[in-house]
């Protein structure tokens, strides 16, 4: 598949081609995480573009949601199985048909089908991460860890301008085409240039729980992603809430008596990963706060008093230096986690992005104040992005790194779409109206109380951090000694 040379799992590249292939993974992974932000400059037109109500056209942007959420979990087992690069190739060649699918959709079923696909495709990052301590040396592995959870945020940084120029000046089915492309490039480069390393570990895979994961993580997701606009004292949102954590209670219970698991729970309640877990969706919320409130804050209508009357390519536009922050973020984050440890560094960027939303709340009069605020609140999201799969890595066997990477994405991604609800919630909860019959558009309060809200998950999400373990900095035999000292009892 590849021709690159094998090299042992634990030996590393040498450091100029483990830079190459880190580089290689960046790309891949940018690539991936900018389907997340591709359909924002058109979402108002999705009912007119396919021919859909308003609700159902909601489903596009949900849609990919969640099948990012269930893939990256199951993209790591599979990874742990049958190696890592052969999960990296699958992964690009359905992001390349879910973008072709799109690019050929002038109806909602195909969209929907396509969007999927891409969200699928996001299952590329966790196994791109777990894959570093595979190919590079111990020195480097910091650095390339924090660069690729960075994409996470750049990629979505950058995918807001980029369509809102596309959408301006081109037909729109011209941004899944320019997504097909990339995804060609990425296919290429995870075959030509990531190294055949020796990393699968021949089991019997879970089917039962792949599809338990789904059912649960879909139905759950469902209702919080809904719940703004199906009302959160509704039958419907409690209905899927409920359902889908019954079925993931379920699916505990089965796994827990799996000789071979889709994700190792004995692994996974440890003290280190399960508070890393639930840091990263405190963080998540934090992160995804302002990616939701200032954008809404700078297009609205300078008539409000508070508005900043900024155009959907300037609204990006100054969106953007917070995801290239992020992404110059990444040698500082190594140097924290080399000199501090992990956890230390995953507080520090809690308490950074919960400094940046303090900044928000009292500076939001102009688009430079609020371009200051996000730069802030990105640094802190590329620290803590950066410490997350440190800590997970550092706190779990080798073989089962690409599963346990994959579950604490999926953290990531289920504070995120918390963060969508509460904060629609919020905005929606002190509202006012501009003129007789316009529609109610949030107060400069309800701007307020989110950035609140945003700084009151980071710093939690911070002092949760310094609880994870004493020293953050367990290595990886030591995990895999005391999860078999533990499985023999």
């Amino acid at each position: 598949m590849n021709t690159a040379p094998d090299t042992a799992a634990s030996a590393g590249l040498p450091q100029r081609s483990a830079r190459f292939v880190v580089a290689v993974l960046c790309f891949g992974g940018l690539c991936a995480a900018l389907m997340q932000t591709l359909v924002i400059p058109i979402q108002g037109e999705l009912p007119r573009l396919l021919h859909t109500s308003v609700s159902n056209a909601s489903w596009v942007v949900t849609a990919t949601l969640l099948g990012g959420a269930v893939a990256m979990p199951v993209a790591g087992r599979l990874a742990d199985i049958v190696g890592k690069p052969r999960v990296l190739v699958a992964s690009a060649a359905i992001l390349i048909v879910g973008s072709v699918v799109c690019a050929l959709a002038d109806t909602l079923a195909p969209m929907l089908v396509g969007r999927t696909l891409q969200g699928i495709a996001m299952g590329y990052i966790p196994v791109a991460i777990s894959l570093v301590r595979e190919v590079t040396p111990p020195r480097m592995a910091a650095t390339a860890i924090a660069a690729l959870s960075a994409t996470l945020g750049v990629g979505g940084a950058i995918g807001l301008p980029l369509s809102a120029w596309v959408v301006q000046t081109s037909d729109w089915h011209l941004l899944f085409w320019l997504s097909a492309g990339l995804s060609v490039l990425v296919l290429l480069a995870s075959m030509l240039f990531v190294p055949s390393v020796r990393d699968a570990h021949p089991a019997r895979f879970d089917v039962v729980g792949a599809v338990g994961l789904a059912v649960g993580l879909v139905t759950a997701l469902v209702g919080l992603s809904k719940a703004s606009s199906w009302g959160w004292g509704a039958a419907s949102t409690w209905g899927c809430i409920g359902g889908g954590l019954l079925v993931l209670a379920l699916w505990a219970r089965h796994q827990s008596r799996r000789a071979e698991p889709l994700v190792d729970l004995r692994a996974t309640v440890r003290r280190p990963v399960l508070l890393t877990n639930v840091a990263a969706v405190l963080i998540g919320v934090g992160m995804m706060a302002q990616s939701i409130v200032i954008p809404q804050l700078l297009e609205m209508p300078e008539a409000t008093g508070y508005g900043l009357g900024q155009s959907l390519l300037q609204t990006g536009l100054w969106m953007a230096p917070g995801g290239l922050m992020m992404m110059l973020m990444a040698p500082v984050s190594s140097r924290l986690i080399t000199t501090l440890g992990a956890k230390v560094a995953l507080a520090i960027g809690g308490g950074v992005l919960g400094v940046g939303y303090l900044v928000a709340l009292f500076l939001m009069g102009s688009p430079w104040e609020l371009l200051v605020a996000t730069v802030v609140c990105s640094a802190g999201v590329g620290i803590g992005y950066a410490a997350m799969p440190t800590l997970i890595l550092q706190n779990v066997p080798r073989h089962e790194s690409g599963s346990a990477v994959g579950v604490n994405t999926l953290a990531r991604s289920v504070g995120t779409t918390l963060a969508g609800a509460l904060m629609a919630t919020l905005l929606t909860s002190r509202t006012t109206v501009l003129a007789p019959g316009a529609p109610a558009i949030p107060t400069e309060g309800a701007f307020r109380l989110c950035f609140l809200f945003g700084a009151l998950a980071a710093f939690v999400g911070a002092a949760v951090a310094l609880t994870t373990s004493r020293g953050g900095r367990q290595a990886p035999a030591e995990a895999e000694r005391e999860l078999a000292t533990s499985g023999a009892r």
